[in-house]
């Protein structure tokens, strides 16, 4: 039973595994054993996250959730099927958990009288350097 958060458990039942042949070089065995596995999680239809979460989820996650709020999580990076089995629950439970942190709203603030000051105090010497560079009148 993966954890993603504090209120959120994801029950073994929830999770439908398909197994599929790996691309890529490998001969023989590559062909004949099928190591990818993905994992299938019905976010719309699981009974374990609440409407808010299932929200959460489904706004954060759109590009990767299917018209049936399938969301599918693949992996092939090694030639064993149940270390990919691993990775696969592991890559879903970060997705999720990164789905599911509500960011802070930003305040937006006013700078401190210090530093309008310093600020504008830069901006005077920047000019006053710049002034000077200027060409020299030949008025002496």
């Amino acid at each position: 039973m993966p954890k993603v958060n504090n209120n959120c458990e994801l029950p073994d039942r929830e999770l439908n595994f398909e197994t599929s042949r790996s691309g890529g070089p490998g001969g023989q065995h590559v062909n004949k054993v099928e190591t990818r596995v993905t994992v299938v999680f019905d976010v719309a239809g699981s009974p374990s996250l609440t409407d808010a979460q299932k929200a959460r989820i489904m706004t954060a996650l759109a590009s990767r959730i299917d018209t049936r709020g399938v969301l599918r999580v693949s992996a092939d990076d090694s030639r064993s099927q149940s270390t990919n089995k691993a990775l696969a629950v592991e890559r879903l439970v970060e997705l999720l958990r990164q789905a599911l942190i509500v960011h802070k709203k930003r305040r937006p603030t006013r700078p401190t009288l210090a530093s309008t000051k310093r600020r504008v105090s830069e901006k005077k010497r920047r000019g006053d350097t710049k002034r000077l560079r200027g060409k020299v009148s030949g008025d002496d």
